[in-house]
């Protein structure tokens, strides 16, 4: 496959995670984060399907460079801070005690859209 693909199929990835996620806080985020998260932590893991892409990526592509180990690092980071957070929330911590509510504009919930992929591209030299 050529780089190309690998980047589009990685926007639709974090297109499809932004979008099971979108609330217009960042508790709503939680919070469906959350419902997930309660269905089971397989499932929680097989809706953030950038986190296993990048593994891939790294694999298939033979990069273990910075950037490629960046991505993979951040995402590891998110996904183990949104556990530590769901689970203060599965032993009944309110989430105003942990972090305050703030909203989520379009550019904020789309951020990751754009990050990832490009940065993406610049582990593999595509520029």
């Amino acid at each position: 496959m050529d780089f190309l693909s690998l980047f589009l199929i990685f926007i639709a990835l974090e297109l499809f995670e932004s979008n099971w996620q979108k609330s217009d806080t960042l508790h709503g985020v939680l919070y469906n984060n959350y419902s997930i998260y309660q269905k089971g932590i397989i499932y929680f893991f097989l809706l953030n399907p950038s986190f296993i892409y990048s593994i891939f990526l790294v694999i298939f592509l033979q990069n273990n460079g910075f950037l490629m180990l960046s991505i993979v690092g951040l995402k590891f980071l998110d996904i183990a801070f949104k556990l530590n957070l769901l689970t203060k929330m599965a032993q009944g911590v309110d989430l105003q005690e942990i972090m305050p509510n703030i909203q989520m504009n379009f550019i904020f919930r789309y951020m990751n859209a754009l990050i990832y992929p490009l940065t993406f591209l610049f582990a593999v030299s595509y520029f």
